[in-house]
């Protein structure tokens, strides 16, 4: 009669317990391959031939999409908002890529990928969150999050305070709809304002149980602010990066505050790994702090297919 033993010895099993720690060896076994995209890079690709584009990401090796609106439910401001600066970048399409949201559910799970969350604006966040996260919930998203907070409501100290309640009201909101409020910093509100870091200000005036946080790390570090430093700050907060790299060092000309600073920076943007930042330090502090999705962004890159399979080969093993 064959024993559990004899099993064991016979399948290998043993050999490998032996040689690692058993618990070690199990948690190899059950790595999730994470290594995720914000579909902001590819949005030219998605308004032309949105399969072929997610097929593309799917060959280079991405398992989870961050996606960006508007959406069909999103607030109208917002789409109109969007209607120029689309034609101005040069494509049409967003949100779903006039599919509807169970279509775009099989593409995704027809070529191995799922959405694990999505960028919106503030006035969708405040005004359509029952759509917003019916959607999301039936995509699996677990995240709607904000990618910047508008000009106008981000110049003073008190701007900040009013927007983390703003904040609060938010995460409130999506967490009775069932899912959870992020927020993506961009290069502004890292330079002190009366002796306050106005981004500080915002994070310290919000509930952790209600705000997350993603950090961009290109923009944080063209802020001049470290986004080691800030992983470990509020370790507590942060469950999403968008990664990309640099091609070298470079910061703001002012306070980040108005998009005239940020256009000359899009120069230095590279593919991960191909730059100077301190990719593997940067990920190796998210992933001790418990941050949850990474997502590359290489915001409309030139020649996707090099640049985001660069990105792509260089990040595989490291989340």
């Amino acid at each position: 009669m064959t024993t559990r033993r004899d099993f064991i010895k016979s399948t290998g099993l043993l050999a490998a317990a032996t040689f690692s720690p058993l618990e070690n060896w199990m948690d190899r076994l059950k790595k999730e391959d994470k290594l995720g995209i914000q579909l902001f890079s590819i949005p030219k690709m998605l308004s032309e031939d949105f399969v072929g584009g997610i097929k593309m990401l799917s060959d280079l090796g991405y398992k989870e999409i961050e996606m960006f609106g508007p959406f069909p439910f999103s607030a109208e401001k917002a789409k109109k908002g969007w209607e120029g600066a689309a034609k101005m970048l040069g494509f049409s399409g967003s949100g779903y890529f006039g599919r509807d949201v169970k279509e775009v559910k099989k593409i995704l799970a027809d070529h191995g990928l799922k959405t694990t969350g999505t960028h919106t604006d503030l006035d969708t966040l405040l005004q359509n969150m029952g759509p917003l996260a019916e959607a999301a919930n039936l995509l699996g998203q677990k995240y709607v999050t904000l990618p910047a907070i508008p000009d106008d409501k981000r110049r003073t100290l008190d701007d900040y305070r009013k927007m983390a309640d703003t904040f609060n009201t938010i995460g409130a909101s999506a967490k009775k709809h069932g899912v959870r409020f992020g927020y993506h910093n961009h290069g502004y509100g890292f330079t002190a304002i009366d002796g306050k870091v106005p981004f500080e200000v915002l994070v310290d005036n919000t509930d952790p149980n209600l705000v997350f946080l993603e950090m961009d790390i290109f923009w944080t570090t063209a802020a001049g602010a470290d986004p080691i430093n800030y992983l470990n700050k509020y370790s507590n907060r942060y469950k999403m990066l968008h990664l990309k790299d640099m091609k070298e060092k470079k910061t703001f000309s002012g306070d980040g505050n108005d998009a005239s600073q940020w256009f000359p920076l899009f120069s230095v943007m590279t593919s991960a790994g191909e730059g100077v930042m301190d990719l593997e330090g940067i990920v190796s502090t998210a992933k001790k702090i418990g941050v949850e999705h990474y997502y590359v962004e290489q915001d409309l890159v030139a020649a996707p297919k090099e640049a985001l399979g660069k990105s792509a080969t260089y990040l595989k093993g490291k989340i």
